[in-house]
């Protein structure tokens, strides 16, 4: 697919689509051997999806994984979250890079599931929590409010003369999900803690930190690991240690410095205050 490897967000829901197939098929399986649901409840549920807070101790490892994964029978359910994701996550990839789409995901998703654990110690009815929870709404509230925060006066063009602010499309999704909560105390938590660390993130990158870097420099060491010649070719290193050439050191921060001037600009009077030439320095650096 054209632009597939330089696309995150594309990549991200293919991903979670995928995890969607893989847990239908487990899901069909049990109904065929068992005829009900009740031992994929058993044995599977649980080791996915958020627990009460009394078995956090021995199913630590759902706050980082139940985000990925939808319910087996919930295919409307995952469509749409999809376009959400692409939607929101679009924005973000063009104003701040794609190297930054699976952080802003994956952290929103653990603040959520943390949340959620939390919420469950309010008194009484307040703390309850359903049987189980699934899903990257926290995740996707995360991108939403990150793509927001980075431009709120952004617009969705769907033809020449008609277009969406951002706030109107963000406000239609903010009360679907919080329709799709149950009013469950926990899971509005989980969504809040969701949203929360998408603007704690951008708030991050505008102070000059990069939050998600090491889950690609992680990525590029095990990369180099596997494969031959991997690592830095010349053997050539500043005297900063980042491994660039001084020479290429010295234009990547000037690189850096004209698109945060531009994002600024942008922040202050919105996108379509950016000259053509803004915007194609934005597109370029979504692609690096």
């Amino acid at each position: 697919m054209s632009g597939y490897e330089d696309n995150a967000v594309l990549k991200l829901v293919f991903f979670l689509a995928g995890a969607y197939i893989m847990l239908a098929l487990t899901w069909a399986t049990f109904m065929i051997v068992n005829t009900t649901g009740d031992n994929f409840n058993i044995y599977i549920i649980p080791y996915i999806s958020l627990p009460h807070l009394s078995q956090i101790g021995s199913h630590w490892w759902t706050v980082f994984v139940y985000g990925l994964f939808h319910v087996p029978n919930s295919f409307m359910n995952m469509l749409t979250n999809m376009l959400w994701l692409y939607t929101f996550g679009s924005v973000v990839q063009m104003l701040v890079g794609r190297k930054q789409v699976v952080p802003v995901f994956l952290y929103s998703m653990v603040a959520g599931g943390v949340f959620y654990m939390l919420a469950q110690l309010l008194p009484g009815e307040l703390g309850k929590c359903p049987p189980y929870v699934v899903g990257p709404r926290a995740g996707l509230v995360g991108m939403c409010v990150a793509a927001y925060t980075l431009s709120p006066k952004y617009r969705f063009w769907f033809s020449e003369t008609f277009s969406l602010p951002i706030a109107v499309v963000a406000g239609v999704f903010a009360i679907l999900m919080l329709l799709g909560t149950g009013y469950w105390m926990p899971v509005v938590a989980m969504i809040a803690g969701g949203g929360l660390m998408g603007f704690i993130y951008v708030r991050l990158l505008r102070a000059g930190y990069r939050p998600g870097a090491w889950m690609y420099d992680a990525g590029d060491w095990i990369t180099g690991l596997v494969t031959p010649g991997g690592g830095n070719a010349s053997g050539r290193k500043n005297i900063s240690g980042s491994g660039w050439p001084e020479q290429q050191l010295n234009t990547r921060r000037e690189a850096e410095q004209r698109i945060d001037a531009i994002l600024d600009k942008m922040n202050q009077k919105g996108f379509d205050a950016l000259t053509s030439e803004e915007r194609e320095i934005l597109k370029k650096a979504a692609q690096d």
